[in-house]
């Protein structure tokens, strides 16, 4: 069959099979190498991919310090620029001090004044303490010497009266006495003038009338004197009564004592509270005084400078921006959906638009609550139409140590993170 095959001119079937078996073998073995390198290096692709998460919204952060008057007044010195690199401690601002130095020393001296003022009430305390117990004995000495001169008074006055009736007695038995010795000379005159009796015994009756008047005028003479004893007796028991009163009025006085103490006292803590108001007044004046001198809380650059110099400032205006270039780091957005493997600690490798060159850090820490609650006006869901947005939470990411040593970075500087999270 073969032979009549060859013969008759005719191909045999079976020879183009042969020729096109090994091409196709070929094409699926160039497909195989073609796509074997494809689909491995699709799922190592596709496995880094799934190894790191990135955002495009992402920038530096940082402090920026924002510098204020604590005082008014009118503006001597601004020493500095804006964009101007200053140290912390370098004077940004100074105000004139001199009204502030008047309050210092009005307040220095008010200090002195409570501070002597103190000293005198204290030490009134026992300078009273003395006083009230030295009032007390005195006063009991007065009481007893009065309550004496009154029983003395009153003894005088009773030796008085009893002189006094011994003169009145006396007076009328002299009165009787001259009386008689009257009467006698009287009848002896009659006797003489008739020659019964002698000249010598009318006159030594008219002698003892004499006499008997005399004795009843000394006896009148010594009752005036009792009398006047008297009075003076009533007199001094009257003075010596009322000089009792006196002295136990002194000693009711003197009796208060602990309450005159205590008044000191107080008087005193008064004079402490007033010290320690007027020294409170003194350490703010030094503080104002202090505050007219602004310095810059830590190094970076001045910006946003609105303060000039005759400038009149007031509490809490802002006069400039100190951007603090030591201590930054990067605020990334993450999507909600990004944060499934996301931890703290994970390494980071991120890049600036600005230089050229890479940085290294890692997640510090994630945010309590997405942007959007933290805006001004947050969406409430349970109003109106909702659609489901995803969100984008704040991963903060600390440089690690030297890597912005030339602090070059920025805060604002946009910023293209990768968060490796294995």
């Amino acid at each position: 069959m073969a032979d009549t095959l060859v013969e008759s001119g005719k191909t045999e079937a079976p020879a183009p099979r042969i020729v096109r078996k090994p091409k196709r073998r070929r094409a699926g073995l160039i497909a195989l190498i073609v796509v074997l390198p494809l689909l491995v290096g699709g799922y190592f692709l596709w496995k880094y991919l799934g190894t790191y998460e990135t955002t495009d919204d992402a920038q530096i952060d940082g402090h920026i310090h924002a510098i204020s008057a604590r005082i008014s007044g009118h503006v001597s010195q601004v020493p500095v620029v804006d964009q101007q690199m200053v140290k912390a401690g370098d004077v940004l601002v100074a105000i004139d001090p001199r009204d502030y130095d008047v309050a210092v020393a009005k307040a220095d001296a008010d200090v002195a004044d409570a501070k002597a003022a103190l000293t005198g009430s204290q030490t009134e305390i026992p300078i009273t303490s003395t006083n009230t117990a030295s009032t007390l004995r005195t006063a009991h000495s007065t009481l007893a010497d009065s309550q004496a001169g009154l029983l003395a008074a009153q003894r005088q006055f009773s030796a008085a009266e009893s002189r006094l009736t011994a003169a009145e007695a006396q007076v009328i038995e002299a009165q009787a006495n001259y009386k008689k010795a009257a009467d006698d000379a009287q009848r002896y005159k009659l006797l003489v003038d008739k020659d019964e009796i002698s000249q010598q015994q009318y006159e030594q009756a008219a002698q003892t009338a004499a006499a008997a008047k005399a004795t009843v005028d000394s006896r009148i003479a010594s009752v005036n004197e009792a009398r006047h004893n008297v009075t003076a007796a009533e007199a001094a028991i009257q003075q010596a009564q009322s000089k009792i009163p006196q002295a136990e009025a002194s000693i009711q006085s003197a009796l208060t004592a602990p309450q005159q103490v205590a008044i000191s006292q107080s008087r005193a803590k008064s004079s402490e509270a007033k010290l320690a108001q007027q020294e409170a007044l003194l350490a703010q004046a030094r503080l104002n005084q202090s505050y007219t001198t602004i310095v810059a809380p830590a190094g970076g650059i001045v910006g946003k400078k609105t303060v000039e110099v005759g400038q009149n400032v007031s509490p809490g205006q802002q006069l400039m921006a100190i951007v603090q270039l030591d201590d930054v780091w990067v605020i990334a957005n993450f999507k909600e959906t990004q944060l499934r493997r996301m931890q703290l600690g994970q390494r980071v490798r991120f890049s600036v638009d600005a230089y050229s060159r890479e940085y290294e850090g890692r997640i510090t820490g994630i945010g309590g609550a997405s942007g959007s609650r933290f805006s001004l006006l947050p969406p409430e869901n349970a109003t109106g139409n909702y659609v489901k947005v995803v969100q984008r939470i704040p991963v903060r990411i600390d440089l690690d140590p030297g890597q912005n040593a030339d602090h070059h970075l920025r805060p604002g500087m946009s910023v293209d993170p990768k968060v490796f999270l294995r």
